[in-house]
């Protein structure tokens, strides 16, 4: 398809006096143009395909970017970077050193609010539009919220709280029957172009007013007249929820009808009051159907929510690979362990957060369907969901990425940690996530999982090792959590025997006489590699599998501190209440004298790129291994 608007669009600015032809081709030529690219370089696909003609609505409406777009997630934003000044670094999008594949307030001024955790929208919106009352400035606040983030908490707390204050501000509701789906009718659009109309919601105010000023029965009136259009409005639409909450509610509406869309939102964007708008979409829209027929979206939305490379990219960026050729990733192995223990263990369920896929869980749900939980975007609630599990003898294994597990953290300390209960959490992406970024990469967990009283926290080098602990943890009587990334499990047999370990106990995998380097997980690896380099320079390293981080091996440690004049600790963590702290700490207090060196994250955000691309850059490698050891005269507690 040949694009004859899009390049030419270097703002919204651009389209406000299009036609509604116009607006269609553009419209066209953003799917065309998105499906082309985001094929060639990988990135989220079906979100943003969805929304193409309500991106090019709000642009339309709204006087971006003083008015305030605030989009949930971000996921759904790559058509409105494309008319935001971003067409000709689209083909960066989640390359490294390119364009984010989330909005990112420090990459546009347009990307009022940046996410990359889902049900965030409202309640950021709703702060803009109170600080307007500070600010004494005037602008339009519109939060874009959909793709299943209305199954989050958070969002319900928002809007809870949007409609006491009563702020004028417009949510609006991209329904892609990920989340609220009721049906499309005639009479919906009717009472929907009745509601929206300026001529009925002004006689609506007026009656309003009028009602207010009776001597007596004023009450009365208003309530009767609030019952009339309350059981009008329940017959007809599905939004009293939302009016209870203290919204107007306007839909539903076809999300891909762009005339329906620009007319709508110039009727609803000056409303004196919270409103929210119900649009109907589909996921994918545009893309065509693997079974041969020209279906007009495609049918697996879930599929191709995100998409790999093709391979075709012509400015491809080299990326080492981490992957052992022969050996599956680490969530591949999870998805075999956790159906492996299901047979062999009836008193086990697993839980997810709207992540079956992601985490490796789709043939568990649907080999073990009445003992599998999708609690949604809720991961707070799957926890305490857990918990109570674990109170009447259930072992729920909860398998949450890292990055999305900290929204939990009051749970898995209120209600697992402080009563014991033996709750198994599994963290999916712990480390470096890859090209989803900052908000994805799982940098935190040993930190905030290792501050917890009663806390097992451990990681495994391999996906045979995977196997042990996971029913090391079953057999644990208290909260365990298991960190892995998204990485090669460098090797796992299906077949298999589990080895329960004991727990805080290490494993020497090379002995040496010079210096200790304490790895844990997929570092334990490179540490062996950088104790090949050393051993040619005449260094002995001894090379630790640090597999559990909490608690430490205390005897092993005891056993190191009159044997090493160096010690060194690797973890793909932030270094802040990280191991290599807890490692040092413990060190210091008994008395060692040696040189000590922690490999760790940066004390900042890592941004997106390929996973093995950012270890190498912050020195988690056999390179940045080799390089501490060889410092050997560095004084205690000076790190990387």
């Amino acid at each position: 398809m040949q694009l004859n608007l899009l390049p030419h669009i270097k703002s919204p600015a651009d389209i406000k006096d299009f036609t509604p032809e116009q607006l269609r081709q553009l419209a066209d030529e953003l799917r065309h143009h998105t499906i082309d690219v985001v094929s060639q370089v990988g990135g989220h696909l079906a979100p943003t395909l969805g929304v193409v003609e309500l991106t090019v609505a709000l642009h339309k409406v709204f006087d971006t970017p003083d008015d305030k777009v605030v989009w949930d997630v971000g996921h759904q934003g790559y058509a409105h970077k494309l008319l935001t000044g971003r067409f000709d670094s689209f083909t960066t999008i989640r390359q490294h050193g390119g364009l984010s594949g989330f909005l990112k307030r420090s990459e546009s001024e347009y990307d009022s609010f940046g996410a990359g955790h889902a049900s965030t929208s409202i309640s950021a919106a709703t702060g803009m539009a109170e600080a307007r009352k500070y600010t004494g400035i005037d602008y339009r606040v519109v939060a874009v919220i959909g793709d299943g983030s209305m199954t989050g908490g958070l969002a319900f707390e928002a809007l809870n709280n949007a409609g006491h204050l009563r702020t004028p501000m417009l949510v609006v509701l991209n329904d892609n029957e990920m989340s609220i789906s009721p049906n499309v009718g005639a009479m919906n659009a009717y009472l929907t172009r009745i509601v929206t109309n300026p001529i009925y919601n002004r006689i609506r105010e007026e009656i309003w007013k009028v009602s207010g000023k009776l001597p007596f029965g004023k009450r009365t009136a208003r309530t009767m007249l609030r019952r009339i259009e309350e059981s009008l409005k329940s017959l007809l639409v599905p939004g009293m929820l939302f009016e209870e909450l203290g919204f107007r509610y306007f839909g539903p509406i076809d999300g891909h009808n762009l005339d329906a869309l620009v007319s709508t939102l110039d009727r609803v964007k000056d409303l004196k009051t919270p409103a929210l708008l119900h649009v109907l979409t589909k996921k994918g829209k545009g893309l065509v159907s693997t079974n041969g027929k020209n279906e007009e979206y495609h049918s697996d939305a879930v599929k191709f929510h995100a998409v790999k490379p093709n391979g075709n990219a012509k400015d491809k960026i080299p990326s080492p690979s981490d992957v052992e050729p022969n050996a599956p990733v680490f969530q591949d192995v999870f998805e075999s362990l956790v159906c492996e223990i299901a047979r062999n263990r009836k008193d086990t369920v697993c839980i997810t957060a709207a992540m079956r896929e992601g985490t490796g869980l789709v043939p568990y749900a649907k080999a073990f369907p009445n003992r599998y939980y999708d609690v949604g975007i809720a991961e707070g609630h799957g926890v305490t969901f857990a918990a109570g599990l674990a109170t009447e003898g259930v072992r729920p294994i909860v398998a949450i990425y890292s990055t999305f597990l900290q929204r939990a953290f009051d749970h898995i300390v209120h209600d697992a940690a402080i009563q014991h209960l033996p709750v198994v959490f599994c963290m999916d992406r712990s480390g470096i996530a890859g090209e989803d970024g900052p908000t994805h990469h799982g940098a935190l967990d040993i930190a905030y999982m290792r501050c917890i009283q009663g806390m097992t926290v451990a990681t495994p080098k391999d996906g045979n090792e995977l196997r042990h602990l996971l029913y090391t943890a079953l057999g644990h009587n208290g909260p365990f959590a298991i960190r892995y990334p998204k990485a090669s499990s460098v090797s796992f047999d299906p077949q298999g025997q589990s080895e329960l370990l004991p727990i805080g106990s290490w494993e020497v995998v090379r002995q040496g006489n010079d210096v200790a380097i304490l790895a844990m997980g997929a570092q334990v690896r490179d540490a062996v590699n950088a104790a090949d380099q050393l051993a040619q320079e005449g260094v002995s390293a001894e090379i630790v599998n640090c597999r559990f981080i909490k608690p430490m091996d205390t005897s092993y440690l005891k056993s190191i501190l009159g044997r090493f004049d160096q010690v060194i600790t690797v973890e793909e963590g932030v270094r802040s209440g990280g191991f290599g702290e807890g490692v040092l700490s413990w060190l210091s207090t008994h008395g060692y004298n040696g040189g000590t060196n922690i490999i760790s994250l940066p004390d900042d955000y890592v941004e997106h790129g390929p996973r093995q691309v950012l270890l190498d850059q912050c020195g988690i490698n056999a390179a940045g291994i080799k390089s501490a050891v060889s410092k050997r005269d560095m004084s205690m507690g000076i790190g990387r």
